[in-house]
């Protein structure tokens, strides 16, 4: 009875952090885990009143799919609660094998679905948790990742929420028996050849013969390097700040003011608070082993889905660089344009206008930067383009990547549209 209690406890606390009048939502898989949840989320609903909406995913791999969906369809009508399905094309061709890549795609889901300030409910539980984490050390990750999953946490204008996490799996099923609480087996779950299922039924029930409160234990220890990641990430905040506060622009001196495990704590930091990838263990040594590169060099290190370089004593992080043009059609492209927004380019629609201070009607040609280009400044003359651009730090890398704006033969803006950075000429203005 005291187990029970708690389980309801954990969700009515989970309630309370819900904002009165907004939404929770249950993903709904229609297995006993999500089953009970959202079970116990309609009773707990009932007592503190919120709107409840329950959202399945149909991933369409298995042919028990649609077995999942007419259950969760039977649950959530007896529970008078509303229930959207999402059905999901899963890309098994992006390397990050099934169970990776149809999550990405129910995660996918799940921001289209949910309105700002909604919060989605996930049945995750302390086993899922245990095997979470000896998943993560078994890959060598590092403090963040053998913490694991997060109780809650914010993203994409919403609300992600395990209220299970701290509960065994064996309580769970206890309480759906107890209910008489029908749900759907996923066959995929005895595949053994997965990972996570042969911890689930191979690894974590032999240590439990020994250490019976063994997924407890680890589910405890994931909690307590989750608090212990919050306070690297206050760290790496404090380094921020005191060199700049610009996670795409650290100063190479002050990072080697830092120690190498905080130097490499504050960029991966950097680089999430940028919404980039951090850098594997190999390129982040390679890319701190060529800090102290010369001057005039230009060093790039490259990992999926980010960059960095380091140039004028600063290191930069930034997102793939994609060629503005391809070589081969780079000398071709270029575009009449009247000077008012917004300007289409081969990479969409950019909001801006230019125009002449004289309020003359102008007939303009944008096209890439080809070279050779001057511009006339005010109080500044006519001034090679190449030289200007060094001398205002445009960084190299988008030098390249410039649209130059023709008035006739003459050069009259360049305009950056990956930064929204513009140059123009005497005697015209952009808005």
């Amino acid at each position: 009875m005291r187990e029970e209690g708690a389980l309801q406890s954990s969700i009515d606390d989970a309630l309370a952090e819900t904002p009165p009048g907004r939404c929770v939502w249950v993903a709904l898989s229609g297995g006993l885990d999500s089953s009970l949840l959202l079970t116990l989320a309609a009773q707990a609903c009932r007592r503190h009143p919120r709107p409840l909406r329950a959202l399945h995913i149909h991933h369409g791999l298995q042919a028990a799919a649609d077995d999942f969906e007419r259950h969760c369809r039977r649950l959530a009508s007896r529970l008078g609660v509303p229930l959207w399905v999402e059905r999901v094309d899963v890309d098994l061709s992006s390397g990050q094998g099934v169970e990776g890549a149809a999550r990405e795609a129910r995660y996918a889901a799940f921001a289209r679905r949910l309105a700002l300030g909604e919060t989605l409910w996930l049945a995750q539980h302390a086993d899922d948790q245990a095997e979470t984490l000896l998943l993560a050390a078994l890959r060598g990750s590092g403090v963040r990742g053998l913490a694991g999953m997060p109780l809650a946490r914010e993203g994409h204008g919403h609300r992600l929420a395990r209220p299970l996490l701290g509960v065994s799996r064996a309580t769970l099923e206890a309480e759906a028996r107890r209910r008489g609480l029908a749900w759907e087996e996923d066959p995929s779950n005895q595949d053994a050849t997965l990972d996570r299922n042969y911890l689930r039924h191979a690894v974590l029930p032999l240590l439990e013969t020994r250490w019976p409160a063994a997924a407890r234990a680890l589910a405890r220890s994931a909690a307590l390097a989750g608090e212990a990641d919050g306070l690297l990430d206050e760290l790496a905040a404090l380094d921020l700040e005191r060199l700049g506060g610009e996670p795409g622009r650290l100063p190479v001196a002050g990072l080697h003011a830092l120690s190498e495990p905080r130097r490499r704590l504050l960029i991966r930091h950097a680089c999430q608070r940028r919404s980039l990838a951090t850098p594997p263990a190999r390129r982040l040594a390679s890319l701190l082993d060529q800090l102290d590169a010369r001057p005039d060099g230009e060093v790039r290190v490259a990992w999926p889905g980010a960059e960095a370089r380091v140039w004028r004593s600063h290191l930069y992080l930034l997102p793939p660089a994609d060629p503005l043009l391809p070589d081969d059609g780079r000398d071709e492209w270029s575009v009449a344009w009247d000077g008012q927004a917004p300007l289409a380019t081969p990479w969409g629609a950019w909001r801006v206008a230019l125009r002449r201070d004289d309020g003359a009607s102008v007939c303009l040609r944008v096209m890439p930067r080809q070279g050779g280009e001057r511009l006339r400044l005010a109080g500044r003359g006519r001034r090679d383009l190449k030289r200007l651009l060094q001398e205002l730090g445009v960084p190299p890398w988008e030098r390249g990547r410039l649209l130059v704006v023709h008035q006739g033969e003459k050069a009259v803006a360049v305009l950056a549209p990956s930064t929204g950075w513009r140059l123009v000429a005497e005697g015209w203005s952009a808005a």
